[in-house]
């Protein structure tokens, strides 16, 4: 895979300080270019999720070029899951990252000692997937029967509010957002709410599409972006208008240093990110301790 890697190690005092909420924030009332307030870009953001739900992991490997799947393969080995952990993917309503990590931690029960049972193993691993929008979460429910795994214990499906969690104060060994954070209408609310869910030591990752530095290869980006993928949209899932708003909603996200910033003042330590492909997408990282 194509990567550059600009992780970085952001101790809080060295993180950018952007003092007008505004700035920091102006996407928390915005619905891509549109400016719309609060209620409304959480319905908006709804209607474009009922539409693209069938079509939403065939679309993905159309406007990446199947890369999506090593993006989060990546996330997953960052997140290192374990046999027994209590995982919460939050905005995951397909599950093809809960399906990841519950296929790396199946890989470790083969690996596991010949006396403990990979049965019991499983029934300890809790992977939940949580969205707020239940056409994801049927289409995700449907494919893990697919699968094979719909009649197991280690796969709950939660419908719920990334700003409101309902599961308990730290109660979670990891926690995964991919492609999701930038559709809330508050991010603060949701770092907030993964720091609280977490137990110490529990690590929140963030795999999102983000900015590119590098001039030339930004113009590429931006042709592809606001030519191509609105295109493919209507081609592929007879819908413009929803991919319309996902390149919009990109370039309305905060820049990878800002969101760092964010996320170091939700209270993560050792936050860092790593640029992919040259800062399409970035994969942020931080630990509760």
């Amino acid at each position: 895979m194509s990567a550059r890697v600009v992780a970085r190690r952001l101790g809080r005092k060295l993180l950018p300080r952007f003092a007008p909420a505004a700035t920091l924030h102006s996407h928390a009332t915005s619905f891509g270019f549109k400016e719309v307030n609060e209620e409304e870009k959480s319905k908006l953001v709804g209607n474009v999720f009922t539409k693209v739900a069938t079509n939403y992991d065939i679309m993905n490997d159309f406007m990446s070029g199947g890369l999506h799947r090593l993006w989060k393969e990546r996330m997953v080995s960052k997140l290192s899951p374990f046999p027994g952990m209590k995982h919460l993917d939050v905005a995951g309503g397909t599950g093809d990252v809960a399906f990841r990590i519950l296929e790396t931690i199946n890989s470790v029960n083969r690996r596991a000692a010949e006396d403990i049972l990979e049965d019991d193993l499983q029934e300890e691993t809790q992977i939940y997937v949580c969205d707020i929008n239940p056409n994801m979460l049927d289409v995700g429910k449907k494919r893990a029967q697919q699968r094979g795994l719909g009649d197991m214990g280690s796969l709950v499906w939660v419908e719920g509010d990334a700003e409101n969690l309902t599961f308990k104060d730290g109660s979670m060994d990891g926690y995964t957002i991919a492609f999701g954070i930038r559709n809330v209408t508050h991010i603060e609310k949701v770092l907030a709410e993964a720091y609280r869910v977490l137990k110490k030591g529990g690590r929140f990752l963030c795999l999102e599409l983000s900015h590119v530095d590098t001039p030339v290869f930004k113009q590429l980006y931006d042709y592809y972006s606001f030519s191509v993928i609105p295109v493919l949209g209507e081609l592929v899932a007879g819908d413009r208008d929803s991919y319309q708003y996902l390149v919009e909603s990109v370039r309305r996200f905060p820049p990878q240093e800002v969101f760092a910033s964010m996320i170091a003042d939700a209270g993560f330590q050792k936050v860092e990110y790593e640029n992919l492909v040259g800062g399409v997408v970035a994969i942020h990282s931080g630990l509760k301790i």
